[in-house]
């Protein structure tokens, strides 16, 4: 079993920078891939960034050149830097990981490719 827990969330004004964290604990397997989801009101839940065992990220194309995700602690802390935030990227922002539903590439960012979810830490932009 693999626990999550973001941080990180808070308010900030359009065009500012936030770095969440993701911290997973209680697994051994080698193979553990890890993303950032969010989901914003009255809309569907959507895969932002992604990292995978083999150290190769995927982006969706809305955050392209803005975020960047990055593993520290020998891979045990999954971090978001978001930077020229824009009121569109407003949600509760959720970690994800998995151990064995990755396909390679964009399934990354699949919510069925993930088994484990962290409970969210919510991120508002103001214009």
């Amino acid at each position: 079993q693999v626990h999550l827990v973001e941080s990180g969330g808070d308010s900030v004004q359009a065009g500012g920078s936030l770095r969440l964290a993701c911290t997973a604990s209680g697994y051994t397997s080698s193979s553990l891939y890890m993303a950032w989801f969010r989901q914003a009101p009255g809309k569907d839940r959507e895969g932002v960034a992604g990292w995978d065992s083999a150290d190769r990220t995927n982006y969706a194309d809305s955050v392209k050149g803005r975020f960047t995700i990055s593993r520290e602690d020998a891979k045990k802390t999954l971090s978001l830097k978001m930077n020229s935030l824009k009121p569109e990227d407003a949600a509760i922002y959720y970690c994800a990981a998995g151990t064995d539903r990755y396909y390679g590439g964009s399934t990354l960012l699949r919510q069925w490719a993930h088994s484990y979810w962290g409970q969210g830490t919510l991120v508002t932009v103001s214009s």
